[in-house]
């Protein structure tokens, strides 16, 4: 497989990952999510697409790094990348299709957890790709507050 072929798949699986989130999301956004009480440091919904886009844009690209990278290290760290979109990909279903935020909340956890280990294995692998994913950590440390604090208010 060529490396333009492995960019490519590197940048649109994360990317469809978020579309099928946003399916998810745009069920209940404008509806059940519009009646729970929020914390005052919850964004405006418009701040999520661009946010989310420019993480998946960065993992993928983050991805591809590892994966065109020779190195012992290279599986481990590409089995916590994937654990990652799996878990990632289950939150706004569970979220906003279940409007069960304390689900989700069980599910971000782990994802939080599952995205810290990753930074370690790329860092072994490829310092610049782990560097690309620390904003998504920051997003989902942000994201999993914003969770908990929707799971206490409500």
């Amino acid at each position: 497989m060529s490396k333009i072929t492995k960019l490519i798949i590197s940048l649109v699986l994360p990317l469809a990952v978020g579309a099928l989130g946003g399916l998810a999301t745009a069920s209940s956004v404008g509806t059940w999510y519009q009646t729970l009480e929020k914390p005052s440091f919850n964004p405006p919904s418009w701040v999520f697409g661009p946010v989310w886009t420019t993480l998946y844009i960065l993992m993928g690209y983050a991805a591809y790094r590892v994966w065109t990278t020779e190195s012992e290290d290279r599986p481990g760290a590409m089995k916590l990348y994937w654990s990652s979109l799996v878990l990632n990909a289950a939150w706004s279903p569970i979220f906003f299709g279940l409007q069960s935020p304390q689900y989700a909340l069980m599910v971000i956890i782990p994802l939080w957890m599952c995205i810290l280990f990753m930074i370690i294995g790329f860092r072994r692998v490829d310092k610049l790709a782990a560097g690309l994913i620390v904003p998504y950590l920051l997003w989902v440390t942000f994201a999993t507050v914003l969770n908990g604090a929707i799971v206490g208010l409500n």
